[in-house]
């Protein structure tokens, strides 16, 4: 059979996973009466939640008696490694936009990774069917983004179509028939080539593994296309790494091929078909797997370097250990690393003492989506403030820099500008309108700048600002950048709130608890509407007498809590304080509760 092995490459939510679940109900890989979820891609529970997709996943359809192999990728920056890497399995890239925002800072990122593989791209103005759709300038944007990457004339020449993902159907003109996707099955078929491995079917076999996973059943299984040969279960392969030493030799004892959703075993694996292998108990991501006689390893994409750490630490809290199971700094540890194996971006570093380990990735999501998968698996976590990466070079000190853009409404841009370029020390690339009463927004601010804004940027936008950010390159550092302007307020006691108490407390700041909460010593309860911490007692009960007087009775009314998310909790911490994260509950707190400790700390920093 024929194979054609495709990536849907787009910024998030320009609606990747809603097309490719109309391309498996139209080419017929569900049955009528089968049940299927929406975006059925988004496997992970994490992914249905947040309406993003986190990992890369393969599916299958056929199409006039050809395969076609589709991997559906993340749209977010910082899931980008999982992009760099499946890259390298396929033939051809879809590329989706958005007729109403055009070209997006992802878009421009995972473009220019395909084009340097030298993939020739079909471009898909989705979502033609908005109020907002300007599909003819979307084009001419994305014509542009492809001369600025460098394409080649051949890249340059690329085909297009018009097409409403949600709507399921996709036509060659705009004013077409709108029924099926038809016209882009038929355009993939004319447009994407041929596996160039199918004549190298008589090679030894050789596949480079591009993603991994476990089975409970079957155990480490590693996906990958055969880039030679021919491969048949019960055969004997051996294990290479980047640099050619040999991992390990084992049998392989099951190969099993994408069909629709699911995967299904298949007797044989040939060249050019994306399969996954079983049998191996060491080979990780890109490993070479081949046939015993084969020295040479498959050449791996290099995946570009992480830009901020975390501080992953054991919970050492008053209360630890009373919601988790998952406690010990070993179990984190083995965890962590396990983690690393599987996604690519991700590097973990043991500390001195041991009980923490700084974890390097692309961004605050990714990050904040491996905390919520841990919380979730019973683990208890000391988390830090996220730190930028920065590097040398001729002895100069470089920070990384981002791509910002803002698409907001008019009369909020200018304090937009005046925050990026003012203490975040950004510098303004482009402002444009945007129609439709909208501003677009283009800066360059270095990353330090950036930790933390997203909760400040939706205020200052009420609600109504975009804003997408990239990986831009290195700059020399730009000097210090202010933090969080307000001090918290701190628990001096061990206990269990009082109303009475945090009612006193309300016209000192905003709190971040509520009555009859557990609490202790250096815990954050609030945010002082001053700029310096202060220790309070949410404990104090009111003094009863049995003199009555006007007012004795008055019922206490509490302003609800600020109840801040896991990656603003992350974003909103200084240097000094922790996230403490629990499978129940996310607190702040002081990295020292005692505040004797606290003081001396500061006398010696002074």
């Amino acid at each position: 059979m024929d194979i054609r092995n495709i990536a849907i490459i787009a910024h998030v939510d320009h609606g990747k996973t809603t097309l490719v679940d109309k391309l498996l109900s139209q080419s017929g890989s569900f049955r009528e009466n089968q049940a299927v979820a929406e975006r059925a891609m988004d496997s992970n529970d994490i992914e249905r939640e947040r309406g993003i997709t986190i990992l890369a996943k393969c599916t299958s359809v056929e199409w006039k008696g050809t395969r076609i192999n589709i991997v559906d990728t993340p749209g977010h920056a910082d899931f980008g490694g999982e992009v760099e890497r499946i890259l390298s399995m396929v033939d051809g890239v879809c590329l989706l936009v958005d007729a109403a925002e055009g070209p997006m800072p992802q878009t421009k990122f995972v473009t220019s990774k395909a084009l340097a593989l030298g993939l020739k791209p079909i471009v898909v103005l989705n979502k033609v069917d908005k109020p907002a759709a300007e599909p003819d300038r979307a084009l001419n944007e994305v014509f542009d983004l492809f001369a600025n990457l460098g394409a080649s004339d051949e890249q340059l020449d690329f085909p297009h179509v018009y097409a409403s993902g949600i709507g399921g159907w996709a036509d060659r003109e705009l004013d077409g028939p709108r029924q099926d996707l038809s016209a882009l099955f038929d355009l993939i078929l004319e447009h994407v080539e041929p596996p160039k491995q199918e004549f190298r079917a008589d090679e030894p076999f050789q596949m480079l593994a591009t993603t991994l996973s476990a089975d409970p059943f079957i155990g480490r299984i590693l996906t990958g296309r055969v880039e030679a040969g021919r491969l048949k279960v019960g055969d004997s392969l051996k294990a290479l790494s980047r640099t050619g030493e040999r991992i390990e030799q084992f049998r392989c004892t099951k190969i099993l091929a994408f069909r629709g959703l699911t995967q299904q075993p298949i007797d044989v694996a040939e060249a050019g078909d994306i399969v996954t292998i079983a049998g191996m108990t060491k080979a990780t991501v890109a490993d070479t797997l081949c046939a015993l006689e084969i020295d040479t390893p498959i050449p791996a994409q290099p995946i570009d370097p992480p830009t901020i750490s975390v501080t992953f630490g054991i919970n050492d809290s008053p209360l630890a250990g009373r919601d988790g199971t998952k406690v010990q700094s070993r179990v984190i540890r083995e965890r962590l690393m396990k983690e690393a194996e599987v996604n690519v971006a991700i590097r973990v570093e043991d500390t001195p003492g041991g009980e923490a380990f700084v974890v390097s990735g692309r961004g605050e999501l990714q990050m904040g989506v491996l905390i919520e998968n841990m919380r979730r698996e019973g683990f208890e976590l000391s988390i830090s403030r996220p730190r930028v990466i920065f590097r040398e070079e001729n002895g100069e000190r470089l920070e990384p820099i981002e791509e910002v853009i803002v698409d907001v409404d008019d009369e909020y841009s200018g304090a937009v500008i005046e925050k990026l370029t003012g203490p975040r020390k950004g510098d303004l690339v482009e402002m444009r309108p945007a129609g439709h009463g909208k501003t677009r927004i283009v800066a360059h601010v270095p990353s330090r700048g950036l930790i933390g804004y997203q909760g400040e940027f939706m205020t200052d936008t009420r609600g109504n600002g975009v804003l997408n950010r990239i990986f831009h390159g290195w700059t020399p550092y730009k000097g210090p950048i202010q933090g969080r302007r307000q001090g918290v307020l701190i628990s001096m006691e061990n206990g269990v709130s009082v109303a009475y108490a945090l009612w006193n407390l309300e016209e000192r700041g905003k709190l971040f608890i509520g009555a009859q909460e557990q609490i202790y010593e250096g815990m954050i309860i609030g945010e002082h509407s001053r700029d310096n911490d202060l220790e309070v007692n949410p404990l104090k009960g009111k003094k009863l007498t049995n003199v009555r007087a006007s007012g004795t009775d008055e019922a206490v009314r509490l302003t609800p809590p600020v109840r801040m998310s896991l990656e603003e909790a992350i974003a909103y911490i200084d240097d000094d304080e922790l996230v403490e994260v629990t499978p129940k509950i996310v607190r702040l707190r002081k990295r020292l509760l005692d505040p004797h400790e606290r003081k001396r700390a500061a006398r010696s920093e002074g």
